[in-house]
């Protein structure tokens, strides 16, 4: 990629500013300080940004995995004929998923798993499986049924023809809704640290609990800063795939 490119390019821009506020937000403690000349602590010190943002990254990735393999494989099911019996089934339960607040969820979940991780992953599993969902079922039923019959006429048995005809069409549309349910969970994570998780929310906790705003601000540009490069990402997976598609 050409420079000039590198400088017009949202996800290498995003990147850079990412490195710049995990690895560089110490140096701007005089900043911090200038800014908010009555704090005694200015900068988030407990934990280190880098940790952080690798645990909160952590999170996300296996809460938006367990989404994808649980959203799509039931997206998928609904879509054959032995399970269209279920589809209301899904769509209701994936709704409720997504319309219970995440914060009672780790309320609900604390008691029994305690404070940590754990609680925290079943929340945003389930607030994500309502996109996964819901593209996955459109983007299946997208498909047109004369591809099909003609895809059963070159004699493909059904798994041929989900895996190598109706996937690939409907990538696109699943894609969509992959990247929506990350960049969901990329902010509703922040909210488990509310439970022992150690996330970018650790800072905007403590911050609002202790009338500290600067540290509401550091744990919020990282995760906006997180936010913007995981959304260009995908942006431009999603050109590939509809290249990849044609």
């Amino acid at each position: 990629m050409a420079p000039r490119q590198l400088l017009t390019d949202r996800l290498m821009l995003g990147l850079a500013l990412l490195v710049a506020l995990v690895l560089g937000m110490p140096s701007l403690k005089p900043l911090f300080a200038t800014l908010y000349p009555g704090l005694d602590r200015p900068l988030y010190e407990a934990e280190s940004f880098v940790r952080l943002t690798l645990d909160h990254m952590a999170l996300v990735g296996l809460s938006s995995l367990a989404a994808v393999l649980l959203g799509g494989g039931a997206g998928i099911a609904v879509t054959r004929p032995w399970g269209q019996e279920f589809r209301g089934l899904l769509e209701t339960v994936a709704t409720m998923g997504q319309t219970f607040p995440p914060v009672a969820v780790l309320a609900l979940a604390v008691p029994v798993m305690g404070f940590g991780p754990e609680p925290a992953l079943i929340a945003l599993t389930l607030y994500a499986l309502l996109p996964v969902v819901e593209n996955t079922v459109a983007g299946l039923d997208g498909v047109s049924p004369a591809v099909l019959d003609s895809a059963r006429g070159l004699g493909m048995g059904p798994a041929e023809v989900l895996f190598r005809v109706e996937l690939p069409l409907a990538a696109p549309v699943i894609l969509a809704g992959v990247r929506t349910a990350v960049i969901i969970n990329v902010g509703t994570a922040a909210i488990a640290s509310t439970v022992g998780a150690k996330t970018l929310g650790l800072p905007i906790i403590v911050g609002l609990n202790g009338s500290n705003q600067a540290y509401v601000i550091q744990g919020a540009l990282i995760v906006a800063a997180l936010a913007v490069v995981i959304d260009a990402g995908f942006d431009r997976l999603a050109r590939w795939l509809a290249r990849w598609s044609q």
